[in-house]
């Protein structure tokens, strides 16, 4: 397949390029879209007691989501404003599809009592679609905003999605103004050639328009979570570019062995495209526990980024060899060092964990414990709005609401579903659990009773309200639903699942690293240093934004808890990435053995010859996580911060430290296989070839 590619990519690279430009276009024309089209609704999972309950409601309720505003910063017993405030009240009540919108004045507990601030809500008609949902929601928003007032803030139900995408949008575009410009100039740091540095930036964007196109795709048939378009495109920029360094570095090999420009760029992609080709399928194994979930927002996370990790395979193998042909006639070849000059640096680390294997062992796996005990205490929940920015309006809307109304205003109530034929005892028992408790008769003849959680939407004594009612019903036919309800199904999903997501995950990287070595030693010791990265990394988050070290620095606050969208991820897609740099070095190790080193030595080539590579992949990752932490929003700072670190600690801790030490342990036994599987690896097993002499030069 590799050779088939080469050869359509040197034979006709102007088709080859028009077709990606053509994607290009579509990518980015098109696939912009998916920004009108995110969604909040993270914590939803198929088949749960909150989802039927919610779906119920959906069908039979005919009052549907609302909004909030709040008018701030004129005393509300100023004439002028109240008269404001009524007519604005009347005029969002003649909306086509607003239900009820009460009086702020008259109704108890809308006005606060220092006087300083008034709350608007507004309520939507049930079983709008969605176009009438949007207008009605934009037109009771816009006039709201004509109020005349120093502050006046709209958010919640279906606005806050809108809001989150525009602020997604905005996010990503900032991210890519800082992140490109930067990773240009270590490429040129790298290279030191403007024509070879640009080459990855290419790759990389369309990495980006994969990831507007593949989330657009995916929106025909599914909700896409706002936290979507950062993650995927974070993750496509960064693959792109660590796939485009790989196959330049071996471009420029093979120029020091040939003239021919189409002959080089052959076997670039014949030998270095394999490792390519392994480092996407890795990445797309290790999102593939996501999938496990019946979750709509891990599944689609999981296909959505396997999906641009598959683009930026593919072009980093048809769409850099086509560039290189028509452009790479002018890339220099790699200078040629003196023996012991390249990678000394590299081999030097090498060297010394070889031959200190135990002290470093005994050193770098404790403290890599150490960083990850904070994960014992690991707790999720959905988040309210102080995960994001100050100056987004959702966020301003609840901090006013918290300077200047009590303790749980606003806060989404636990909703209890009473189905028609439940026993009156059972809904005198559900009121009895919490004081303010409201019910409401529906037509149908069910009964809706709302009660207020102490503290937060998600926080303990909401999810512990909603246990309370799940053992108060017994066998009649009630149902929970809400925000605290999710969250306690969403936990009980990711408990239930992870152990299968786990075991898949691992059963497919064992396979692909035993298919890539032959060995069924190497696996194991890759699996484990790189669980201990990722558990350093992820403690490490938990320690800042959960119990709130440090995170002022990142201009962040402790929640308390994690988003629950954060661990997954962080988990599924580090892991695969960890992987990329394994599969880097394995293949200068294994290719050092086959040009007759002995275990030793061939570990300090495959560390000299790949050293610089990885170390330069994983600073332009870093770079780009980066970039994207810059838009205050938590849920993508955890992620950020997780990713960046995972990367970090792989490619210096594990890859330079603990991978010559462990191998040295092992010996000749790292490679060692069963018989049968030895059989089975030399018949499936893939190889990449190599030319006799083939080093990776720094300039």
């Amino acid at each position: 397949m590799l050779a088939t590619l080469a050869r359509a990519a040197t034979r006709r690279p102007l088709t080859v390029i028009l077709l990606w430009t053509l994607f290009l276009i579509i990518g980015f024309g098109l696939g912009t879209g998916v920004f009108g089209r995110l969604s909040d609704n993270v914590p939803e999972v198929p088949g749960t007691e909150s989802e039927h309950a919610a779906r119920y409601l959906d069908r039979n309720d005919p009052t549907g989501e609302s909004l909030t505003a709040v008018v701030e910063g004129v005393p509300v017993a100023d004439a002028d404003l109240r008269v404001q405030v009524e007519r604005a009240v009347a005029d969002v009540r003649d909306i086509a599809g607003v239900a009820a919108v009460p009086d702020p004045y008259r109704t108890p507990g809308l006005a606060a009592e220092d006087g300083r601030a008034l709350i608007i809500p507004v309520t939507l008609e049930g079983g709008l679609d969605d176009a009438a949902e949007e207008s009605a929601v934009d037109a009771a928003a816009e006039r709201i905003r004509e109020i005349d007032a120093p502050e006046v803030h709209v958010s919640g139900g279906p606005l806050l999605g809108q809001q989150l995408g525009e602020r997604a949008q905005e996010d990503v575009k900032n991210a890519e103004l800082i992140s490109l410009p930067v990773v240009l100039g270590l490429l040129l740091v790298v290279f030191g050639g403007l024509r070879t540095a640009a080459l990855p930036l290419v790759i990389a964007v369309s990495g980006i328009a994969g990831a507007f196109l593949a989330l657009f795709v995916f929106s025909e048939v599914t909700d896409i979570s706002v936290y979507a378009i950062q993650v995927t495109t974070m993750l496509g920029l960064g693959l792109a570019v660590d796939y485009a360094l790989l196959m330049l570095v071996r471009f420029r090999e093979e120029r020091r062995h040939t003239d021919d420009v189409a002959v080089a760029v052959r076997r670039t992609v014949e030998r270095a495209g394999r490792t390519v080709l392994f480092s996407g399928l890795t990445v797309a194994v290790s999102l593939t526990g996501l999938l496990v979930f019946p979750s709509v927002f891990l599944r689609s996370m999981g296909l959505a980024v396997a999906a641009v990790v598959v683009l930026d395979m593919l072009a980093a193998v048809t769409l850099l060899p086509a560039l290189l042909t028509r452009f790479g006639g002018k890339i220099p070849a790699a200078k040629v060092r003196p023996d012991g000059e390249e990678g000394r640096f590299f081999a030097r680390v090498a060297r010394f964990s070889a031959r200190r294997r135990i002290a470093v062992l005994a050193t770098a796996v404790p403290a890599l414990l150490m960083l990850a005990l904070p994960v014992t205490g690991l707790r999720i929940a959905i988040g309210d709005a102080t995960q994001l920015p100050a100056s987004t309006e959702a966020r301003q809307l609840y901090d006013t609401v918290g300077e200047h109304f009590p303790a749980g205003s606003g806060v989404d109530p636990v909703t209890v579903l009473l189905r028609p034929g439940t026993d009156p005892v059972t809904a005198d028992r559900v009121l009895a659990l919490r004081p303010g408790a409201t019910q409401r008769e529906l037509p149908d003849g069910a009964t809706v009773i709302s009660l207020p959680p102490a503290g937060s939407v998600d926080g303990t004594a909401a999810t512990d309200l909603v246990r309370e009612v799940r053992q108060v019903r017994g066998d009649e036919p009630v149902e929970v639903t809400g925000t605290a309800a999710r969250l306690v199904d969403f936990r009980e999903m990711l408990t239930d699942r992870a152990p299968l997501a786990a075991l898949t995950v691992l059963t497919g990287i064992f396979v692909l690293l035993f298919a890539f070595t032959g060995s069924v030693l190497l696996p194991l010791r890759t699996i484990a240093t790189t669980l201990l990265s990722l558990g350093a990394a992820l403690g490490v988050v938990v320690w800042v934004f959960q119990d709130g070290h440090l995170a002022g620095l990142l201009g962040a606050e402790g929640l308390g808890a994690l988003s629950l969208t954060a661990p997954p991820l962080i988990v599924a897609i580090a892991f695969g990435l960890a992987m990329d740099y394994e599969l880097f070095i394995l293949a200068r190790i294994r290719e050092a053995r086959e040009q007759g080193a002995d275990e030793s030595e061939a570990v300090v080539t495959g560390l000299r010859r790949s050293g610089r590579v990885v170390t330069c992949a994983a600073l332009l990752l870093a770079v780009v996580f980066g970039a994207f932490m810059t838009g205050g929003f938590s849920p993508i700072l955890q992620i950020g911060l997780g990713l960046t670190l995972a990367v970090l600690i792989d490619a210096t801790v594990v890859r330079m430290l603990l991978v010559p030490a462990t191998m040295a342990l092992l010996g000749r036994r790292a490679w060692w296989a069963p018989r049968p599987l030895r059989r089975v690896h030399d018949r499936i097993g893939l190889r990449e070839e190599a030319p006799a002499e083939r080093e990776l030069v720094r300039q």
